[in-house]
């Protein structure tokens, strides 16, 4: 489904309006069940998603490809074809093959003659519907919602990979919301209520992607964890050079706990850069990264003041020394004694 609605928002948002009606097979992700006739069962969240663009959807007939008139073939063919042009190149991320593909689809619509007006390509018509094209709203919130169990390692299972979150949530149920390109884990009910997690998707099987940064707050308990644990193995390059160079120590785990443990009121920023100093100072512990710290984050003590401002200061007559001050105070001091 979170695929289905993504590719919408991307076609709306490309066509700069939503149509009016739309016409579809009998998919599974929008339809439920078909009935006779015209009569069909739609998937709840397919039917809230035309709601939202307020667009008709309506599903040809079963076994009925000639509906759809030459349409479906012609994107058939000219999708194999770009296909087989992306797969001669490389992409250094999924961000730039979609960039690529949106342009090469551009490009089609200026090419392909449309199948009712061969005179014309897809790309008059679409010039000449665009008036008649309705608002693009903001985009449906496409996801799909599905609740899971946090395990003891404060990991959740979803198609065939786990991911991590905040180790408090261990041992309870949270609402795993699916998107195309993310999931977001809204944490079990609390007050006041726990901040939802991103996490990135993969698309991969058998893997554990960690977020060491949800298993800090376990390290006030358990600091040993840093040295056998996988989800720290993932830390920031500095980071890493400093656990390497503590844990050299005894209770090495227990100072770059403190360390860690900063993040949450400092920002992960601020003490990475404290971390750099403390390192090419040499001087590494958790007094000197945290004390590094404080007087990044403190202001200013001395402002510059204005030229204009300076006179009034210049010392004109120089202080002289005045000693008979000590004097009389020593000889308080033997007076005393005396007595």
């Amino acid at each position: 489904h979170e695929m289905l609605f993504d590719a919408h928002a991307r076609a709306f948002a490309a066509f700069g309006g939503v149509p009016r009606r739309g016409i579809y097979d009998n998919m599974k992700t929008a339809v439920d069940k078909v009935g006779q006739g015209k009569s069909r069962t739609v998937n709840a969240r397919f039917e809230a998603m035309t709601g939202h663009y307020l667009f008709e959807p309506e599903f040809c007939n079963r076994a009925a490809g000639w509906e759809k008139g030459i349409v479906e073939k012609n994107v058939q063919d000219r999708r194999r074809g770009i296909w087989m042009e992306a797969a001669e190149r490389r992409w250094p991320d999924l961000e730039s093959l979609n960039a690529w593909l949106h342009q090469a689809c551009l490009d089609a619509w200026h090419e392909l003659p449309h199948p009712e007006w061969p005179e014309l390509t897809i790309a008059d018509v679409w010039q000449q519907e665009q008036t008649h094209l309705m608002p693009n709203p903001a985009p449906f919130d496409g996801y799909v919602e599905q609740m899971v169990r946090v395990t003891a390692t404060s990991l959740i299972h979803y198609q065939r990979n786990r991911y991590s979150v905040p180790c408090e949530w261990a041992h309870t149920s949270v609402s795993v919301r699916a998107y195309p390109d993310r999931l977001v884990v809204v944490g079990p009910n609390s007050e006041p209520p726990e901040q939802p997690v991103s996490l990135p998707r993969s698309f991969e099987r058998g893997q554990t992607l960690y977020d060491w940064r949800h298993y800090v707050s376990l390290l006030e308990r358990k600091p040993g964890a840093l040295r056998n644990g996988a989800p720290f193995k993932t830390m920031p390059e500095p980071l890493q050079h400093l656990q390497a160079h503590l844990l050299r120590h005894p209770g090495g785990d227990r100072v770059m706990a403190q360390v860690l443990m900063a993040i949450t009121l400092h920002g992960l920023d601020d003490v990475l850069v404290a971390v750099e100093l403390a390192l090419q100072s040499g001087r590494v512990s958790a007094d000197h990264v945290l004390n590094v710290l404080a007087r990044l984050k403190e202001p200013q003590a001395v402002q510059s003041l204005p030229e204009a401002a300076l006179p009034s200061l210049t010392l004109h007559e120089p202080p002289q020394a005045d000693v008979s001050r000590y004097d009389s105070l020593r000889q308080s001091q033997e007076d005393d004694h005396v007595q």
